[in-house]
């Protein structure tokens, strides 16, 4: 079989104390069949059937989307080949950073909603507060902007029809699709990405022929690097050093949004099968893929097409402002638009499929910290926690404002709050793995005994949270050159509207910070037990022989 041969549904860790003490005081003097009717029902919840495949596949889906099939155009226009791919790789060393923390402490503590949870029992629960609803409400956003996007790029094809229709005919299968049970959804995600996946593969192909001369235009080499150049003025006219490295960080801004969602493997913790061995795989692999994903796509974009094609800074949503399209259309091959435009759709997809996914699961763990009504933990006899999809799938309904004049301005305003959430995660996971690690200082637990170390621990995390933090606070720089009231509240809304959610919530609340010897360290510990077994599937023998050769 194919999979985990048991799964894990047992009650939440801090239900099972309770549990065993009820069997025990029931137990003396009855038979078993009385001990067991007098148990109570256990509570039903998510199931741990997610594999490292589904995981890695569900981020894949969720972070590989039109940020690199469609806006890293923008990205080489503004930064050069050279300054945009120096910007993806610097970005996706904090992305490493983010990832490795995020290993360490999911693997020792494997719960729902996970990261949006760490916040609130490692550090201070107004963080946990604040982080988490910012967060889903990125996620649920974002949605609606996939539905859009798949209704612009239908248009492609016919533009006289209204994208209202489309977003109504994709909404209700993929809500439909997040009501599965988490493994045929895994499977289905799988799948799904994989389309994406093979697409950059094809392009990577693509462009070494096309570079060797077999398009149009001959052998191209690196002469695109050389005229218009490698590096691309931005803003500033008369300093081009500074024009260049401006440039550069403009450009960090627009990767950090594309390697957005790399996090999400760790919102399927608390499903994931043997979260000891899976977590550690399912993140490796899914920054790498990504990363590598990422990098290559941006160098054979970069060697394909100069930065100052004005095809790619139209901006349009469809196969028109493609760099790959354009790519092709240089070289020559005209079938290419269609295609592509096909496997945006797919693209987007996915990744809508995956938004409903991940903003469900971090509903649950706000639920879980009493920062949300308990009723969205409710889920099926299969594990499906189907109010927590209901309520996140609804946003997807706000694509509609697209479809009028004004309401597109209300739905632009509402995008802005997403478009800083993800740099607030990156920044929060790495200063909870701070938290985490002098927490197990405090309560005298070796790092050495956990599951998963990450080789750079205190400093990898500090390198992710300061750089995080200052891409986050400088995000906005062009709103200062010259001053714009409007530009300063579209940059900066996300940020001030999680200041006001944590003052509030604090407030409130009148919580402390979490002291290090009181962090909980065991509430939702996945324990080895050895009554457990987890049967692995009989294709791994080939993936053994390639661990041990390579």
């Amino acid at each position: 079989m194919d999979g985990v041969s048991q799964s894990i549904s047992s009650p939440r860790g801090e239900e099972i104390p309770k549990a065993m003490d009820y069997i025990s005081e029931k137990s003396h003097g009855h038979s078993s069949n009385d001990m067991e009717k007098q148990v109570p029902p256990q509570p039903q919840e998510l199931q741990r059937k997610l594999k490292a495949r589904h995981l890695q596949f569900v981020a894949i889906g969720g972070t590989v989307g039109t940020g690199i099939f469609i806006a890293s155009g923008s990205s080489i226009a503004t930064a050069g080949p050279v300054g945009a791919l120096l910007a993806f790789v610097f970005v996706g060393t904090l992305v490493y950073a983010v990832m490795l923390s995020l290993a360490e402490m999911a693997t020792y503590i494997p719960i729902a909603g996970a990261f949006t949870r760490y916040a609130a029992r490692f550090v201070d629960r107004s963080l946990g507060f604040s982080m988490g609803w910012i967060y889903w409400f990125s996620w649920a956003i974002t949605y609606a902007l996939e539905l859009t996007a798949a209704g612009l790029i239908i248009q492609w094809w016919n533009s006289s029809l209204n994208i209202g229709i489309f977003i109504t005919i994709f909404w209700v299968p993929l809500t439909l699709i997040n009501f599965f049970p988490v493994d045929l959804f895994g499977e289905f995600e799988f799948w799904f990405a994989s389309i994406k996946v093979v697409a950059l593969l094809g392009f990577m192909i693509f462009s070494i022929c096309i570079n060797a001369g077999a398009g149009d235009q001959g052998y191209i080499g690196f002469k695109y690097w050389e005229h218009p150049g490698a590096f691309a003025p931005y803003l500033v006219e008369d300093r081009p050093a500074l024009a260049k490295f401006v440039g550069f960080w403009a450009v960090l801004i627009k990767a950090g949004f594309s390697f957005q969602g790399t996090e999400l493997v760790g919102i399927g913790a608390g499903e994931s099968a043997n979260p000891r061995k899976t977590m550690p795989k399912a993140i490796r692999t899914t920054f790498w893929s990504i990363f590598l994903l990422f990098i290559f796509t941006i160098f054979f974009i970069g060697i394909l097409v100069p930065y100052d094609n004005e095809a790619m800074s139209i901006g349009d949503t469809n196969a028109g402002s493609s760099p790959l399209v354009i790519a092709a259309q240089l070289a020559g091959v005209q079938v290419l638009p269609d295609i592509l435009n096909a496997i945006l759709l797919t693209v987007v997809l996915s990744a809508a499929s995956s938004n409903v996914y991940s903003g469900s699961r971090i509903l649950i763990g706000l639920a879980e910290e009493r920062f949300a009504p308990h009723i969205l933990t409710r889920t099926t006899k299969r594990g499906v926690p189907w109010i927590a999809i209901t309520f996140s799938s609804l946003w997807g309904l706000l694509g509609y404002l697209n479809c009028s004049s004004s309401g597109a301005e209300v739905f632009n305003w509402l995008l802005n709050i997403i478009g800083v959430a993800g740099f607030i995660a990156w920044a929060c996971i790495c200063y909870c793995h701070l938290a985490f690690i002098s927490a197990l200082k405090a309560q005298n637990i070796s790092r050495d005994t956990l599951p998963f170390v990450s080789w750079g621990g205190r400093w990898l995390a500090w390198y992710g949270l300061i750089f995080c933090t200052i891409i986050t606070l400088t995000q906005g720089f062009t709103a200062f050159v010259p001053w714009n009231t409007e530009d300063f509240f579209i940059a900066y809304i996300s940020l001030i509207l999680f200041v006001i959610l944590y003052v509030g919530h604090k407030i409130w609340s009148r919580c402390p910070f979490v002291k290090p010897i009181e962090v909980d360290l065991v509430t939702g510990r996945f324990e080895e037990v050895e009554s457990e077994t987890w049967e692995e599937s009989p294709r791994s023998w080939w993936k053994k022989a390639l661990n041990y050769v390579f």
